[in-house]
């Protein structure tokens, strides 16, 4: 199903290079198995998958929180490990939820984690200022995050991985616990700060509109063990509406596409629960 069409970077450079991945918890069940992948500097990819399929495990692996039993992955040529040194690249991670200290203002968790990524104390409160802004949350930079609502603390916790200035940023469903309406906001917000940024940002997500309304290129996965099963250039141009009747037809390609691959198709019919 790989389509060829444009996009704002070469799909045949490898920023990101996993080669023969292999991700076990207990030694002995794979959560992602022999999994290939490469992505482009300054793109913006999704990773689509059903539930559970490995794609937050995947994210863990590139960012050196989890270590695998086997396979290659680079960073602008760097190998990432859960030791990394002082000269691997940068990465900023926004979680499913989001995180922030609640004993903290907006500002102070923001300031916790710029001064650990060795940010100066003199620069502190410009960036600080800089990506709240840029995330439209600058009027609640005192305030305590149990006080805002759910799509505030998410674009806290954003501005928070942006502000460390990363040169990759990944996201694990983001807007999975938020309002349709708010979500679709933030993904707006999204895709305009990708393009102001320029920076390499992969996007963990299980819903088909939202991949194909941010990236340019769709990983999509097996069920677990998560391995690439295909790759889809996005080719509706930028910018996007979520309405469009071109990703509506794309995302009815793709349900048909995957319906036998995650389970649901004619050839799996009898075999849940074996």
């Amino acid at each position: 199903m790989a389509r060829k069409g444009r996009s704002s970077v070469s799909a045949a450079a490898d920023y990101i290079r996993i080669a023969g991945l292999h991700v076990s918890y207990d030694g002995v069940t794979p959560a992602v198995s022999d999994l290939d992948m490469t992505v482009a500097e300054g793109d913006f990819v999704a990773v689509l998958g059903p539930s559970g399929c490995g794609k937050s495990t995947l994210l863990h692996a590139i960012s050196g929180v989890v270590k695998p039993q086997a396979g290659l992955i680079e960073v602008a040529g760097q190998p990432v490990g859960t030791g990394r040194g002082e000269h691997s690249v940068p990465i900023g991670y926004v979680f499913q939820d989001h995180r922030l200290l609640p004993w903290r203002t907006v500002a102070q968790n923001l300031a916790i984690v710029l001064r650990a990524s060795g940010v100066s104390d003199d620069e502190i409160d410009g960036r600080i200022d800089r990506y709240l802004d840029m995330l439209h949350i600058s009027d609640f930079r005192d305030t305590w995050p149990l006080r805002l609502s759910g799509g505030q603390r998410q674009r806290v916790s954003i501005a928070r991985a942006l502000a460390v200035q990363p040169a990759v940023v990944l996201m694990d469903e983001p807007f999975s616990t938020l309002d349709e309406v708010t979500a679709r906001i933030m993904r707006q917000q999204l895709a305009e700060l990708w393009q102001e940024s320029g920076q390499t940002l992969v996007f963990v997500t299980h819903s088909i509109r939202e991949a194909l309304f941010l990236a340019n290129r769709i990983f999509i996965l097996t069920r677990g063990p998560a391995r690439v099963f295909d790759v889809v250039q996005v080719s509706v141009a930028r910018p996007r509406r979520y309405e469009d009747p071109a990703l509506t037809e794309l995302e009815a390609q793709i349900v048909e596409h995957v319906m036998d691959q995650w389970g649901y198709g004619p050839s799996s019919a009898g075999t849940e629960g074996t």
